[in-house]
Parts: structure tokens; sequence; C-alpha cells
């Protein structure tokens, strides 16, 4: 979503969504600590409120919290403007590691017995992360804690217990941090997201203006001085004084 198509839409709905007519200034540094502190706190708080005390979460033995979110709050509530903090890596990231990590321990779960996949496990959990990594930088999706999320398939029974349903909690608990951020970041003194998709690309300046004009050449009321002028007018010269001082 462009800031232009963003600049459409109603004020009291784009200020939510990131849009600033001007860029915000930047804040002292208590301020920016006590807004670190109070939306992380908030943020983490939702999503351990939601998995914890919902029955129908508790049922299928969905951990109150998933390890890699806690640093994805650093980001996303602590380094704002960062890139990796972005919508676009936040969700994305965390889901295609969660599904490679998932795709990887599965294939190492086949086997032949129990206990050969638990002596690989190291190897399944080494090979997500790596292969997730891989699979961030061609999407653009690049987002740090996302390596932890496709480490958990193969190192947190938890996770493993989880199944194919870790996807959707993945998915569920990086939109609602991601709408925790776009509440808490938003207010008067602070803006989130730089961007939501990819970055707007820095003004230009027009071609030309920095290049410095070519001086133009001296004139006289007359018009340009032509060629050889001074060499006529030095030789009048010294004939004037030649003749003075033949006299």
């Amino acid at each position: 979503m462009s800031q232009s198509r963003l600049a459409r839409l109603p004020p009291w709905i784009s200020h939510w969504l990131g849009y600033r007519a001007k860029p915000p200034g930047p804040l002292p540094m208590w301020k920016t600590n006590a807004w670190s502190f109070i939306s992380a706190f908030a943020g983490l708080t939702v999503l351990q409120v939601i998995f914890n005390y919902s029955h129908y979460f508790t049922s299928r033995h969905v951990p109150g919290i998933i390890a890699s979110y806690g640093a994805s709050a650093v980001l996303v509530f602590g380094a704002i403007d960062s890139p990796l903090a972005q919508p676009r890596s936040l969700i994305f990231g965390h889901f295609l590691s969660a599904l490679t990590g998932l795709c990887i321990t599965k294939l190492f779960s086949l086997m032949p017995d129990q206990e050969r996949f638990d002596s690989l496990r190291w190897l399944a959990a080494s090979l997500s992360t790596s292969t997730a990594i891989v699979v961030m930088q061609l999407t653009s999706t690049t987002h740090p804690p996302a390596g932890a999320t496709a480490l958990l398939p193969a190192t947190s029974m938890e996770i493993w217990a989880l199944s194919w349903y870790y996807l959707p909690i993945v998915l569920l608990s990086s939109t609602l941090m991601m709408f925790c951020a776009l509440l808490f970041n938003n207010n008067m003194h602070r803006r989130y997201p730089s961007f939501w998709f990819t970055p707007s690309p820095p003004p230009t300046t027009p071609k030309g203006t920095d290049e410095k004009a070519a001086p133009s050449p001296p004139s006289t009321p007359d018009g340009p001085v032509p060629s050889g002028a001074p060499e006529r007018m030095d030789s009048r010269l010294f004939e004037d004084k030649a003749s003075g001082d033949a006299v």
C-alpha cells in the first residue's frame, strides 16, 4: 500500500496505517524508551492472554506464546523504522519460516524409527533455519526472529505436536502483533509502518541541477572581445613607447 493511496483515505484511517503528510520529528530518548516499553508490554500481553485463556487454543495445547515473538517485539516496538520490522517482513517472514521448518522436520520424521529421527533433530533444526534464511532473502521478507520460528518444529516437542496447526497459529500471532504495533506505535509522535510492501523511492533531483553553468565569455559594451584584440593593443603600446624614446 503506497503512501499516495494512503493519502486518499480519511485522516482518521490513514493515520493508523502509518501515513503522515510530514514525517514526524525525532523524539527525546526518554519518550522513545517509554513508548517502546508500553507498546511491547501491551503487545506481548495481548498474545499471551488470547492463547492462555481461550478454551479454543488451550484445548489444542497451543503454547501461551511462541518464543520467537519476544524477539519480534524488539523490532516492531523498539526499532520501528527498520526495514526488518515492517509488516511484510513480520507476517511473511514468520509464516514462510514456519512452513520451511515444518516441511523439513516432517521429511526427517520419515526415518524408519523414532529413535533415528530423534537423533537427527539437530540436523533438521540447522537445515530448517539456514533454508529459511534463503527463502526470506529470495522473497524480501527477512525478519531475524523468524529464524527461531523455523527452528522450533525440530527442537520443541510442544511445537512439533501442533503439526500443521503450527502455521495458522504463527499467522495469527504475527497479525495480532502487527495490529498492536499499528495501535500503539501510531501515537502523535511515532509512525508505523514506514512502508507496507516496498519502501518509497527517495526523491530524485532533476538532471542538470547540480551541474555548474559554464562561464560565459567576457563581453564589452559593443559585444564580446574578438580574438587577437589583446595582442593588437600590446603592439600599439610598444610602438607608442618606442616613438617616445626616439623623440
